[in-house]
């Protein structure tokens, strides 16, 4: 109606959190009843644009008539309006959208009610129009006041209006205050979001300013003291990071001494990945940067990524400009068939490798290369530019840096559809399931991470052993892009014709139904809400529960906003859904969940769930807490082979926060995977742990019909319900169902230095013979005593040596790879994870692959599961180890290794005659360096070197005169 009585575009201010937001509205059934604006001066020929008119004319018009009319229409409709007055008003709020409902909170928080207010002498003018400010309501809403505070997010749209519009007023006019105050301190924010509290804050203070109120007083002091929990500072951050098997995993790869630019889509995360990635641009901007900055480096190439859908809207504009510029530039477009970032949208227009191989080629670009995961899948006869060569992704560092040699510009298009699109395509069922599936022999594996510098991939998760750190993969996240299994290891083994292991309905049956639970009402929150905030990981239906928790309320008649605060949520990132259920929608304000606010929190990720924001709306008393102690790893881990944290932390600052009967702690994934054979379920499943317990403002019933509505995997989200509830019912009878199940081993950890030597000693005994074993316990006994007699009172070496002289001794040959795989262990371990008739095929690099005199990395081959027949029979063979007879014996790599034993049993000779109080700490860190031997063929190689480097510097320290020194730093 606006547009049509001005003929002015109308468009909208948006923030986060009214945009990322759903809630109840009540409609009216009989459409607004549209006022047309009186008196006012109409143009010639009317509002409406005109055909073939000159600019002038129509400037005219809009400055001279349209503004006006928009104003008169606003006022005519009451677009904005005084919703809270006092007779005698001395302090004005002005506000719209967000941060009007911010506004009602922050009173709330201040204590002051309607009536309070008019006592106060407030009034509130809530703006449906920001620009053009309409003057006659702003004029009415400042008459008579003695100060104006404008509530507004970001850019100053209103402030600066009323500003203006009273400048020549100003000596009758009341002080305008928003970002600064009347001396031009700092007052709201031009940053960031603003919270209840903080526009609380500014309220309060600047009443306090007018007349001293003990009441205001003492909420905002309330307010002040909310938040600063110690070590929430030092959690690790969950970025957003690349799904599993992501494209980008490989493709934002670059040489080793290149430097590439980031761009704008999923790929632009690469910029905190460590890979010489840095900037960005606006879309349609890749490459122009370069153009700038190339004449004044000495750097002479750059790889500019660019995603299919930029390439079509305008990133074909970039690459003429760098054609034209004549820069050394390789643009790679990355072609993942789909908008990924925003939802997995087809790209808007006919695209296609070919289509973009001949339109580039079109603007004279002379070297084009077409990378991807199936390069023979281009059928003879496509319709590619001339001169276009093909080649697999494995070739993909090799064929860069050919390009980056090219003079001028070159094209990379690496061709791989988008992980989320794909799994997307599978669930609807146009796309078949593939159907292997990667499992790790946890035996086998070294935790090198040599497999996951491959993939980049979240699904390939460290996993705490016996042994140290393993690498297992979790299969519900997996997207079956196998770029693990170019890891060098021969570890990775690819399972087919099965499915992971799931409890059968008849494991569960027994245990019966649980009773019908307590619904919580918001008579149990505060304010007349009930606050509920779920606080998770992208990808894994944190928002989902909110939206079934919300639509729920809807069927139940109850008022709700559900906000969700996801940034890149689909990228492993941190989300989290405030979801606020009332009987009544003027008990709704803000849909963000405040300080102190939250009465449920359901913490599906221990580490999102005790970042200081969400420690912020916990309350002692009032809050209780569902938590999941699950470790899902953030992308640090990717970067970091030895990236850990500390579980039981994060827990005990929850439950310091919240108190410890009000947290309910379970891992909440390794039951949902047990019982549903997938943990996309557990947060379903803590969900139905949650409504069992009597947490939930809403029924069963409603819950269960919420998610019949949704016709997402309904008979499994209700069966992950019930299982939640069955937990919290009886959990001793559902971890006994699931007994047995899950992959890997589960052995409880050696709990004193026998156990540890007893367990390694059986080891060494199947691994070679008890000679072997007795060598290992000879050196350990010695190191036992030596550190008794000279370092009293300290302990920590004997149990260095037992693990890492075991783990020197132990070293992993074609005879131990085969034992480790033919001893029954590993045929336990697939029986456990899977079900049904499974296919094995083993990637390995054997002895006549490698080339050690070429630099390369050996490729690996593939063998199907026939070589389970040879495995027994090689590791018999184990006597030949060491003997003249070894026919693998003589190679670099096991050299290398035999001569790690001798060297190491010289070094703890070392620390024995060197040990005391002073030099202990220094002697453990000596003992420990073989921990991070590991790997095999190059990659252990390269941990040999820096493993040699670091134990020199140490050794070099001890045997100095500031050893004591250093010791008791």
């Amino acid at each position: 109606g606006l547009s049509r009585a001005s003929g002015l575009w109308v468009g909208f201010k948006t923030e986060a959190d009214t945009i990322e937001s759903s809630g109840t509205i009540e409609v009216d059934p009989e459409r607004p009843r549209i006022v047309q604006p009186e008196g006012i001066g109409t143009p010639e020929g009317g509002f409406g644009t005109r055909i073939g008119e000159l600019a002038m004319p129509a400037e005219r018009r809009q400055f001279e008539f349209k503004l006006g009319a928009a104003k008169a229409f606003a006022r005519a409709n009451r677009i904005d309006n005084i919703v809270l007055d006092a007779p005698r008003a001395r302090f004005g709020i002005c506000a719209s959208g967000k941060s009007y409902l911010d506004v009602r909170r922050a009173l709330r928080l201040l204590g002051i009610d309607d009536a309070k207010a008019r006592k106060l002498g407030l009034r509130v003018l809530k703006l449906g129009m920001i620009w053009p400010l309409e003057p006659t309501i702003a004029g009415e809403f400042a008459k008579g006041l003695k100060e104006i505070l404008v509530v507004e997010e970001k850019r100053p749209f209103i402030e600066t209006q009323l500003k203006e519009m009273f400048y020549n007023e100003r000596a009758k006019a009341a002080p305008i205050l928003g970002r600064t105050d009347e001396k031009g301190k700092a007052l709201l924010p031009s940053w960031g979001v603003h919270t209840p509290e903080i526009v609380a804050m500014a309220i309060g203070k600047r009443l306090l300013a007018m007349g001293d109120d003990a009441q205001i007083r003492g909420r905002l002091r309330r307010i002040e003291e909310t938040g600063g929990h110690e070590g929430s500072e030092k959690i690790v951050t969950r970025t957003p990071y690349f799904c599993s098997g992501c494209p980008h995993n490989t493709s934002t790869r670059i040489p080793e001494g290149s430097r590439g630019i980031g761009g704008v889509g999923c790929h632009f995360m690469a910029v905190w990945m460590d890979r010489d990635v840095y900037g960005w641009t606006q879309m349609g901007g890749e490459g122009a940067t370069w153009i700038g900055q190339a004449p004044f480096t000495t750097t002479n190439h750059v790889f500019q990524s660019l995603g299919d859908g930029t390439y079509y809207h305008s990133g074909l504009m970039a690459i003429r400009a760098a054609q034209s510029a004549g820069v050394n530039i390789t643009y790679k477009i990355l072609f993942n068939d789909a908008v990924a970032m925003t939802g997995g949208q087809p790209i808007d227009g006919p695209i296609s490798v070919p289509m973009i191989t001949r339109q580039v080629a079109g603007e004279g670009i002379g070297r084009i290369a077409v990378v991807s995961d199936e390069p023979n899948k281009y059928p003879i006869g496509s319709d590619f530019a001339p001169g276009v060569t093909f080649h697999h992704r494995a070739d993909l560092d090799q064929v860069q840096r050919e390009l980056r040699d090219w003079p001028g510009v070159s094209i990379l298009i690496y061709d791989q559809t988008c992980a989320a699109e794909l799994r997307r395509r599978r669930k609807r069922g146009t796309l078949p399931e593939p159907e292997g599936r990667v499992f790790i022999n946890q035996a086998v594996c070294e935790g090198c991470g040599d497999c996951v510098k491959a993939s980049n991939c979240l699904s390939v998760v460290p996993v705490e052993t016996e042994f140290g750190a393993k690498r297992a993969i979790e299969q519900h996240s997996c997207n079956k892009d196998y770029s693990c299994v170019d890891g060098f290891c021969p570890a990775l083994v690819t399972v087919k014709g099965g499915r992971p292991r799931r409890a059968s309905a008849a494991d569960l049956d027994h245990l019966g139904e649980p009773p019908l639970p307590r619904r919580a009402t918001t008579a149990d929150g505060k304010d007349g809400a009930y606050d509920v905030l779920i606080a998770g990981v992208g990808g894994t239906g944190v928002v989902t529960i909110g939206a079934i928790l919300g639509m729920a309320a809807h069927i139940e008649g109850r008022v709700c906003t559900v906000l969700d605060m996801t940034g890149m949520s689909q990228k492993g990132g941190a989300v989290l859904t405030h979801l606020r259920v009332a009987e009544r929608a003027e008990d709704l304000d803000a849909t963000r969940i405040s300080a102190a606010g939250t009465d449920l929190l359901i913490g599906c990720d221990a580490l999102v769930a005790s970042t200081a924001g969400v420690l912020d709306t916990i309350k002692r008393g009032q809050t209780r807490v569902v938590l999941n102690t699950h470790k899902t790893i953030p992308g640090e881990a990717v970067r970091d082979r030895d990236f850990d944290f500390d579980i039981a932390q994060l827990t005990a600052m929850i439950e310091q926060v919240a108190g410890k009967d009000a947290v309910d702690i379970l891992e909440a994934n390794a039951m949902a995977t047990a019982l549903t054979g997938d943990a996309i379920a557990t947060n379903t499943f803590l969900l139905g742990y949650a409504v069992q317990k009597g947490l939930v403002p809403v029924s069963l019933e409603a819950i269960e019909e919420a998610f019949r509505l949704n016709a997402v995997a309904v008979e499994g989200n209700l069966r992950a319900l019930r299982i939640g509830r069955l937990a919290a019912h009886d959990p001793g009878a559902v971890e006994a169902a699931i007994a047995g199940m899950g992959p890997g081993a589960d052995e409880p950890l050696s709990g004193s230095l026998d156990e540890i030597i007893e367990r390694r000693m059986r080891e060494l005994t199947g691994y070679q013979n008890a000679a072997y074993a007795e060598r290992y316990q000879a050196l350990v006994v010695r190191v036992r005593e030596a550190e008794g007699a000279s370092a009293k009172g300290m302990n920590g070496l004997a149990e260095a040596v037992a693990r890492y002289y075991y783990k020197l001794l132990a070293y992993k040959d074609e005879y131990e790879v085969a034992r480790l795989y033919s001893d029954g262990r590993y045929k336990a371990w697939l029986s456990r994870a899977f079900e049904g008739d499974v296919k094995l095929t083993f990637h390995m690099a054997p002895p006549w692959a490698r080339d050690y005199a070429n630099s390369a990395r050996p490729r690996k081959q593939k063998f199907g599961g026939w070589v389970r027949y040879l495995f027994p029979l090689l590791a018999r063979l184990k006597v030949l180890r060491g003997t003249p007879l070894d026919p693998f014996g003589r190679s670099k790599e096991r050299r290398a290794e035999v001569a790690l034993i001798a060297e190491y049993e010289s070094v703890v000779e070392e620390l024995i005659a060197n040990l005391s109080s002073e030099t202990h700490s220094l002697c453990v860190e000596i003992a420990s360096i073989p921990d991070t031997i590991r790997g095999y063929g190059p990659v252990k190689a390269a941990n040999i070197e820096k493993a040699k480097a670091s134990e020199a510097e140490l050794l070099a320290r001890l045997h100095s005169e500031e050893a004591p020194r250093h010791a008791a730093e």
